[in-house]
């Protein structure tokens, strides 16, 4: 079974995802720091209380006071250390131009910078650039590890870089593709790959290894 299959049987089983959740390339990014360690339904309660208090710009969250931001973030989890991360990134998106000035930068290079932003790691750093900056660069996640490990496809214990050059090894380089692979393999492992999978609600199960 190749990637591509994988791609196709989910596409078939649970149609179009249509992600990323956000309305402005901005949104996209504040979300991608705020969905750690959280589901999506918190971030948006969270992005929420900022538009209400006229606070999701860079120059906003950057003037908040550190702990009026961790108040709105709250419904995030984790809301002080967001804060402080969200923070360090608009200081840092600020310092580099904004979004178009940081769009016209290559994708490597880019990728170093967002990288370099102290709490912006290699899922945060590649969800950005996949859904606001629209490059084609494959996130890789938990549940990815966890669905490849159990089709036999890769060795979800493999660093971070490693799966992710197999992926965009294996597949066209398309930002569309890999938009919609994310979030077929997010929504799979919320519906049937579970810790403890539902094996007899699973599109892939004929072709997998630990359904048996």
């Amino acid at each position: 079974m190749s990637l591509q299959q994988v791609f196709d049987d989910l596409l078939a089983a649970y149609g179009p995802q249509h992600w990323w959740p956000g309305d402005t390339p901005f949104e996209v990014m504040v979300g991608a720091v705020l969905t750690q360690n959280t589901a999506w339904g918190n971030v948006e309660k969270a992005i929420a209380n900022l538009q209400k208090n006229d606070a999701l710009s860079a120059e906003a969250i950057v003037a908040c006071e550190h702990d009026r931001l961790a108040a709105w973030l709250k419904p995030s989890g984790y809301f002080n250390i967001k804060a402080t991360r969200l923070q360090n990134f608009c200081r840092w998106y600020l310092a580099q131009g904004g979004f178009e000035a940081l769009s016209q930068r290559p994708t490597d290079e880019l990728r170093h910078g967002l990288l370099s932003v102290n709490g912006v790691g290699p899922e945060t750093a590649d969800d950005m650039l996949l859904y606001a900056f629209e490059r084609p660069v494959f996130v890789i996640d938990a549940y990815t590890r966890r669905l490849f490990s159990r089709l036999g496809l890769l060795d979800g214990k493999l660093g971070y870089e490693t799966l992710r050059g197999h992926f965009e090894t294996a597949l066209p380089a398309d930002v569309a593709l890999f938009n919609e692979y994310h979030a077929l393999i997010v929504r799979h492992a919320k519906q049937a790959c579970r810790k403890r999978p539902l094996c007899e609600a699973c599109p892939l199960a004929v072709d997998c290894m630990a359904a048996g």
